[in-house]
């Protein structure tokens, strides 16, 4: 019995949860001891020091804890205790008062610590999610994990950003509307200096605002624990109410100085002493209001000293801060080190300056004047009954409102402009993109040779020397000399064979692993391969495709320098490293290949061998070129490629080998020496047989000996040789394959970049991979590869037409494996197909194979790094993956690395015998450091179960699936979101001391899988004043080749993750976690709540609460681009809206969430800025962009039906160019620009500016402007919903290839809402404004004002069908309307979803008022009352109304909408009462009431001034006013009738067909326009694919 089975019978710990924690804390520290360094000097012995910083680490918190609440912490050990179990042991004995005796624990028992301390927790979770009602109800109403966990830290948000803005936009206008050319020009007039001062009014009555906002948000945090916080709150009111006062007092006191002095001498302008005595009076007071924040501004400077006081816990620091924020154990000591504080308030500081020195000049000084023009316009010829008659300051208002908007959201492309010039400039300096391609890869392959071996292989460091300044400054003269080619590093590969093996090994696996992923063919493996050193050669083996022309290069320089000295010529030659390699190894091999294919024991083997001396000697004694004729070598390089070419036939002809190498021998005696020699001269040379029948023609007849044909290594060297002798052309494009391509340039890109050293793999970090998974594809099967959609094209099709060159090499490498006839490959190798299929796809059988090569890796580096010279010799000989491992690569490999998939539903799946089980298994068998976790369910009892989770493994002994631990859960998993609960029950199977979370859409590269060793080492080092607790790694997004869409898509997040998060983490120290491939320092977030928040709605982001929870908690997140993740993304414009969707919703929870107020609080002004313009502040001014567009619309409207606008024409006030300004920046938004602006930076990086420009150019083609526009709308609704009323929903976005037409009624349903019924809103405004407007006259001037308006009002319509595949085809668009109208009038039962029924939908659109507050539903009224103003504005303008004013003329027009509604409730009455049985009644009834219409329009016009076109003109009127109440009743539905909300669904469903019709009207144009169905095909897809699919239909004669 051990110490964890002795502690297991005393806390009643679950046997198999001791199990897992038992090998857990084992393998922990056997790996620790592994790594010390020196090693200790008994092996076997445990270390005292590993467990004790073990301990410290893990109790670090709950120490910080027990500090923080005054409490006693429950562990002390000495430090210099002798036994090794008391550190293990680490409760000390806890007396009890009362007893004096040690308390012991009051559960035992089987179970006893799950049954008696977990479940009641358990409960007491799990009964407040029930009262959330699924996440429905407020977060206010039920607590939630982090409510209950901060329960235990008691006995029992952007504030200053908008205060800055709103200050500066009052103090701009105040000094603007002097007029002067510069602000100080203003400024020396001591009158505007006093009116400055009224900033101080505003200040502190933000100051109330926000405490009363406070007080609104915060109210029920009130109890009898916490009254303090409602002391607080009151003081904070009543004090900055106190403020307020006083600012007045003094300030009249400054004003009724001046004026009594202006009284006494009316022509004296000049202010007295006693006037500036009372305003330096009034700025002592507002320097006491401002200390607060000079005091933060010195604190800011003096980073550590804010840290000190904000960690330590004396009660009297409590007290005095206690007025700005409540005490917390997280939040405090954030303050980073002084470089990085500098950095980031640089950059803010350059940031703010641009954006206000711009808003003061473009924004506020070109309003002044057609402000004041406007206030001064009087006698305005007002066109309706007009409220506020005698001032026009609510125009003024409504012109002001979009500037201010603009004004408030433009620091967020201030950011984007600043942001991306400065990640270029911190990529520059990680020399990033530095080997763009392949052919700058060919000029630097020697120094990727050395820097291979100097960063990924380890190196002996002496004990002190590392870390040290000394051996920091030797790294960074050695990464230059390797950057940039100094000292010829590469020679010394040549010297030393093991360095040059091992670099053969590492390169070769990689080649080796490309082909078995078919992104390289047979042949380019041969070309790009780095053989073996055999056949004696003298030189490196550089790849094939490196060397070629060369040789052919070095001929012709042999040529021209024919007379030229020895040194002069090969000094020539040596000028270029490839040519220098090549022409020795072709020598070399010649001599070798010569002398292997005649027989030793003959006399030509002997000639052959004299031959190649004489040239040895020439060159020793330099004397060739004075030897030998150099006009002779185009001669035996034409008879040796004959010869080689005969050699690799594959039936073989000796006689013309033989007759090739007699004309070789010809050659060499009779035209390559320069003296000529006789028979008997040669014969006594030993360069010609003794017998003279030879010479006479029979000379090696009988010498030759050809290998066999299963001598693979001579056949391919001769192919090699061949290849260096022939190859003309410069091989630029091998590999053929992008994405190779890609990879190799990375790769050996990031090579060169700065990275820690590589530990050998025993010394490295152990770390593991965590995929969540629950039910996404595992591996296709034979059906979804066959079946076809409704255009006939099948996923292997569509893969075979995306992949052309990869589906090529992949025939080729089932041929070469055995494949005979092509249809096998649904038969005898249908696994592989399916394989190949799966990992083009986003399935977890890629992620596995990917996560996997770390294995794979670990076990290469671990044989390099314990292999000897002759072990590393073999290795190199047998390709890479041929090698056997050893018992010692495989048990450091699984000692260093484990992989967990969280598998939830695995248990349940197997039950059912799903496909994905028996797929998930396989996946087992073939990866043997995979372990899968899952929740197993076991029934007990009649309608009870017991919940586990279970951990297994396959057995390859026993060839099944065993299981490794069972623990026993106290309930259900999923109290929270899904996918973060999945992560936190497999969380305790992980291993090592760091964990990577990988999503189900992710890819890893071998390649980058060495590196893994280095990044982990970046844990040691310090990134400003602390080290890292999340590393974060770069991706590469690789779906972009599917559609143009995709590819807007991956080149946005291309840019956000890395450039984007480069510019976080340095210089702004603010990067969070994004569901990326970070790497999580395990036991630091272990002792810290885990790696995943969980709760219910709030946490649907759940991966960004990681990132807040580590900043919160003082932790450091860096960014390493050296090495990189691959990252699916959705394809199709609908997964595409959904994920955007979800992220927009998942902000708007984070703005109502704990954790983004207390970092709004906590963070520095400077960092605060950084955190919000990235996080929740991005979404905000997006919707602000938007929401500018509705301002300056509905502004411009009430100007024009009000008649303002047309006074203000008449005396020529120019508040249109005003408006210039802001509409341009507008519509520069709107087009993505500031989305565009990072790609093209990070594009110029990394591929080169013509490149990035013409990517970008591309992209506009291709209407990505017209996408990012319609994401902006995408981001609006749900982020303004999200807010409004809450409820985020997870949203599934699937992830398979899209390239089936979405139906019109599916598009609707999923942007009608969003999209289209803004889109026509706007439109509507711009036709009214059009109609009515005195401007609109002018077509240029109403095109300029308002073409971005009109931009995104077709972008919102037409965005779904323009991205939709077969989008504009006539015949399509004929059934969609068909089935769009089924939709609309199909009348489902109970059980109908909202794919079949329009009502279903209907009441869905309306979920989130079920669940919102009063407030959320007040809002919405408010908002929905815009729809009345058409009604107000446009009847004025009816001939009817006879150009009154009167407000009796809007009243009489609400009963055109009483009677309206009348009529529609009396047909319906008719249509329920007769339309099934007496129909002729229902018609007679429709009939009567066309008629009655008919008349009252004859008698209008006859009696009234009523016109024809005020039919159509009052439409525009009333269908808003109708659709505003239509809104309105969904709200107050609680208190509506019954047979008036019947009303209201039919008057709905009536609206949502006119809806549909306006935006079918366009899509059926394009439709029935010749051409434009290819010219969409041809903008959607790669032109790969649109010339594929139409081959295909035209085959098959499938034509839709």
């Amino acid at each position: 019995m051990d110490l964890l089975d002795w502690l297991a019978l005393l806390f009643g710990f679950q046997k198999d949860n001791v199990r897992n924690q038992r090998e857990h804390l084992v393998l922990h520290l056997a790996n620790a001891q592994m790594r010390l360094t020196p090693p200790p000097d008994n092996i076997d012995t445990l270390d005292a020091g590993v467990l004790r910083r073990f301990r410290r680490k893990l109790l670090k918190n709950y120490t910080k804890w027990c500090d923080y609440l005054n409490r006693k912490s429950n562990i002390w050990i000495s430090d210099r205790s002798a036994d090794l179990r008391r550190e293990l042991l680490i409760l000390e004995d806890y007396i009890d008062e009362n007893t004096g005796l040690p308390v012991m624990p009051s559960i035992s028992g089987e179970n006893a610590f799950l049954n008696g301390v977990v479940k009641p927790i358990y409960e007491t979770v799990r009964r407040e999610v029930d009262r959330s009602f699924n996440g429905a109800a407020p977060h206010s109403a039920w607590r939630n994990y982090d409510d209950l966990n901060e329960y235990f830290w008691s006995k029992r948000c952007f504030d200053r950003l908008w205060v800055i803005l709103i200050l500066f936009l009052q103090a701009g206008i105040i000094v603007a509307w002097e007029e002067k050319e510069y602000p100080w020009n203003a400024l020396k007039s001591r009158d505007v200096q006093v009116r400055v001062l009224t900033v101080f009014f505003t200040w502190s009555g933000l100051r109330f605002l926000q405490s009363l906002l406070d007080a609104g948000t915060q109210y029920n945090l009130v109890s009898r624990e916490t009254l303090v916080l409602g002391v607080r709150m009151i003081l904070k009111s009543v004090v900055a109410v106190c403020w307020m006062i006083v600012f007045a007092v003094f300030y009249g006191k400054i004003w009724s100085q001046r004026n009594s002095d202006l009284r006494r001498s009316p022509r004296d302008l000049s202010w007295s002493s006693e006037a500036n005595k009372k305003v330096v009076t009034f700025l002592e007071v507002a320097l006491v209001f401002v200390s607060p924040e000079i005091l933060a501004l010195v604190l800011l400077i003096l980073p550590w000293v804010r840290n000190f006081l904000e960690n330590t816990n004396w009660k009297i620091l409590r007290m005095l801060t206690w007025w700005f924020q409540s005490s917390s154990f997280i939040g405090r000591g954030l303050r980073e080190g002084l470089v990085d504080n500098i950095k980031y308030t640089l950059f803010w500081v350059v940031v703010l300056a641009t954006k206000f020195g711009f808003s003061y000049f473009m924004q506020i000084k070109p309003m002044v004047k057609p402000s004041k023009q406007l206030l001064k316009l009087k006698d305005v010829n007002y066109e309706w009954h007009e409220f506020f008659d005698h001032s026009n300051r609510l125009s003024v208002g409504l012109l002001w409102l979009p500037v201010v908007l603009i004004y408030l959201m433009d620091l967020q492309i201030w950011y984007a402009i600043y942001s991306s010039f400065v990640g270029a400039g911190v990529g520059l300096f990680q020399h990033l993109g530095e080997i763009r391609n392949i052919q700058q890869l060919r000029l630097r392959f020697q120094f990727f040779a050395s820097a291979i071996q100097f960063n990924l292989m380890p190196e002996e460091q002496l004990l002190n020397a590392r870390g040290t300044f000394k051996s920091k400054f030797k790294d960074a003269i050695h990464r230059l000399k390797l950057r940039y080619g100094f000292g010829q590093p590469y020679k010394k590969l040549e010297s030393n064979q093991v360095e040059a093996n091992k670099f053969a090994l590492i390169w070769n696996e990689i080649i080796l692993i490309f082909r078995e992923e078919d992104i390289i063919s047979d042949k380019e493996l041969e070309l790009m391969e780095l053989p073996q050193n055999s056949w004696n050669v003298r030189v490196i083996r550089w790849p094939s495709f490196l060397l070629c022309n060369e040789l052919l290069l070095a001929l012709s320089q042999a040529k021209e320098l024919v007379d030229a000295p020895d040194k002069w010529l090969w000094y020539k030659i040596c000028k270029n490293e490839y040519r220098r390699c090549a022409v020795i190894e072709a020598y070399d091999s010649v001599r070798h290949l010569l002398l292997e294919i005649i027989k030793t024991t003959t006399e030509e083997h002997s000639i052959i061998t004299v031959l190649f001396q004489e040239i040895d000697h020439s060159l020793q004694i330099e004397k060739f070129t004075k030897t030998f004729n150099m006009t002779a070598l185009p001669n035996f390089h034409a008879k040796l490629i004959k010869l080689l070419e005969l050699l690799n036939k594959p039936k073989q002809d000796r006689n013309k080998v033989v007759d090739t190498l007699q004309a070789l021998y010809e050659i060499a005696v009779r035209e390559f020496f320069k003296e000529k020699r006789s028979t008997e001269q040669l014969m006594e040379d030993g360069m010609a047989p003794r017998d003279p029948a030879a010479m006479a023609g029979h000379l090696f007849g009988n010498a030759v000996q050809l290998p066999d044909a299963s001598n693979k290594t001579f056949y391919r060297q001769t192919r090699r040789l061949h290849t260096i002798l022939t190859s003309r052309d410069s091989m630029n494009n091998i590999p053929e394959n992008l994405e190779a391509r890609r990879r190799i340039a990375f790769f050996s890109n990031s090579l060169f970049m700065n990275m820690p050293h590589a530990p050998q793999v025993e010394k490295m970090m152990a770390f593991s991979v965590l995929t969540p998974y629950y039910n996404e594809e595992v591996v296709y099967s034979r059906e979804q590869l066959r079946t076809e959609n409704e255009d006939g094209v099948s996923t292997l099709y569509y893969l075979q037409t995306i992949y052309a060159d990869e589906w090529k090499n992949f025939m080729q490498r089932m041929r070469r494996e055995g494949m005979e006839k092509d249809g096998e490959i649904w038969t005898t190798k249908l696994r592989d197909l399916r394989l190949w299929a799966s990992y083009r796809g986003q399935t977890l059988g890629r992620t596995v194979r990917g996560m996997m090569y770390y294995y794979r890796a670990l076990k290469m580096l671990a044989f390099l790094d314990s292999a000897s010279e002759m072990d590393i010799k073999e290795g190199s000989r047998e390709l890479g993956s041929m090698r056997r491992d050893n018992g010692h690569e495989y048990g450091t490999a699984l000692m260093k690395f484990t992989y967990v998939v969280a598998c939830q539903i695995y248990g349940a799946q197997k039950a059912k015998k799903d496909p994905h089980a028996e797929e998930i298994l396989y996946l087992m068998k073939n990866n043997e450091a995979l372990r899968v976790a899952y929740v197993d369910e076991v029934n007990t009892g009649r309608d009870e179960k017991e919940y586990y989770s279970v951990l297994v493994k396959y057995d390859q002994q026993l060839d099944k699936e065993v299981e490794i631990y069972r623990v026993k859960l106290p309930g259900p998993l999923k109290l929270g979101e899904g996918k973060p609960e999945n992560q936190n029950h497999a969380l305790i199977f992980t291993r090592g001391d760091a964990v990577q979370t990988i999503d189900m859409n992710q890819d890893n590269y071998f390649e980058e899988a060495l590196k893994m060793r280095n990044l982990l080492e970046e844990y040691r080092r310090y990134y400003g004043a602390r080290k890292p607790t999340i590393l974060g790694v770069r991706e590469h997004i690789f779906t972009g080749s599917v559609s143009s869409l995709a590819w807007f898509m991956s080149a946005q997040e291309t840019s956000f993750v890395t450039l984007g998060q480069r510019v976080l983490a340095n210089p702004l120290k603010i990067r969070m976690h994004y569901g990326h491939p970070d790497v999580f320092d395990r036991f630091w977030f272990m002792t810290r709540g885990g790696i995943s928040k969980a709760s219910r709605v709030i946490n649907i982001s759940e991966d960004i609460f990681a990132g807040f929870n580590c900043t919160l908690r003082g932790g450091n997140i860096t960014h390493h681009e050296y090495i990189q993740v691959g990252k699916g993304r959705d394809v199709g414009l609908n997964q595409i809206s959904m994920f955007e969707a979800k992220v927009a919703s998942g902000n708007g929870e984070q703005i109502l969430s704990r954790d983004v107020y207390r970092l709004g609080h906590r963070l520095d002004f400077f960092r605060m800025l950084s955190f919000f313009y990235t996080t929740v502040g991005f979404f905000l001014n997006t919707m602000m962009v938007i929401l500018t567009v509705y301002a300056f619309l509905w502004g411009r409207l009430y100007l024009a039906l009000s008649g303002v606008e047309g006074s203000a024409l008449a005396n020529k006030s120019g508040n249109n160019k005003a408006l210039g300004a802001i509409l341009n920046q507008q519509f520069i938004i709107q087009l993505g620009l500031f989305t565009a602006l990072p790609m093209i930076v990070e594009n110029s990086l990394e591929h080169g500016f013509l490149e990035a420009i013409w990517d970008f150019l591309t992209m506009q083609l291709q209407l990505s402007s017209v996408f990012y526009t319609f994401s902006m709308g995408t981001r609006t609704h749900f982020f303004g919903r999200t807010i409004l009323h809450g409820g985020a929903k997870y949203r599934a976005t699937g992830r398979g290839f899209v390239v089936q037409h979405k139906s019109f009624a599916e598009n609707y349903r999923l942007y009608a809402r969003s999209h289209f019924v803004k889109a026509i809103e706007l439109g509507l405004i711009l036709v009214v404004y059009a109609a009515y407007s005195p401007v609109a006259k002018d077509t240029f001037v109403y095109i300029a004002m308002t073409i971005s308006s009109w931009f995104l009002v077709v972008s919102w319509i037409m965005a779904p069908f323009v991205f939709n595949p077969s989008g504009f085809d006539w015949l399509k668009t004929v059934y969609d309307f068909d089935d769009f109208m089924d939709w609309i009038w199909y009348q489902g039962g109970v059980f109908a979803k909202s794919e079949q029924s329009w009502e279903r939908w209907w009441y869905e659109e309306q979920d989130h008022l079920r669940t919102t507050g009063l407030w959320g539903k007040l809002l919405d009224i408010i908002l929905d009352l815009r729809f009345f103003f058409f009604q107000y504005g446009i009847v004025f303008q009816l001939g009817i109304a006879a150009g009154s004013t009167s407000i009796a003329v809007y009243f009489l027009s609400w009963i055109y909408i009483a009677v309206a509604f009348g009529f529609f409730l009396m047909v319906g009455y008719a249509r329920n009462k007769y339309a099934a049985k007496e129909h002729i009644y229902y018609r007679m009834v429709q009939f009567l009431i066309i008629v009655l219409g008919i008349l009252v329009i004859i008698a209008l016009l006859q009696f009234t001034s009523f016109k024809f076109t005020d039919v159509f003109t009052s439409l525009l009127a009333f269908i808003p006013t109708g659709w505003g109440i239509l809104l309105i009743a969904q709200v107050v539905r609680p208190f509506l009738p019954s047979i008036l909300w019947e009303a209201v669904i039919s008057v709905a469903r009536l609206y949502d067909i006119m809806f549909g019709v306006i935006v079918m009207v366009p899509v059926a144009f394009l439709s029935w326009m010749p051409g434009f169905q290819s010219m969409q095909t041809r903008i959607l897809f790669n032109e790969a694919f649109s010339r594929g699919l139409r081959i295909f239909q035209l085959v098959t004669g499938k034509k839709s």
